[in-house]
């Protein structure tokens, strides 16, 4: 039972994982803001060239 406690003890003052963990929500951070970037501005292309179509 103390090897069991030992290798949990160890396991959670393990702090290697918890950066793969801190890069995941980076990145999923980064494509959210993406995402909501690249929406916006294709609303607004979308927007300009009915603009313009309309003028032609």
């Amino acid at each position: 039972m103390k090897t069991l406690n030992n290798a949990l003890l160890a396991f959670w003052k393990e702090e290697s994982g918890l950066t793969i963990v801190e890069y995941a929500l980076t990145g999923a951070l980064i494509a959210v803001v993406a995402i909501t970037a690249l929406t916006g501005l294709g609303t607004a292309i979308t927007t300009k060239l009915g603009v313009i179509t309309t003028a032609l």
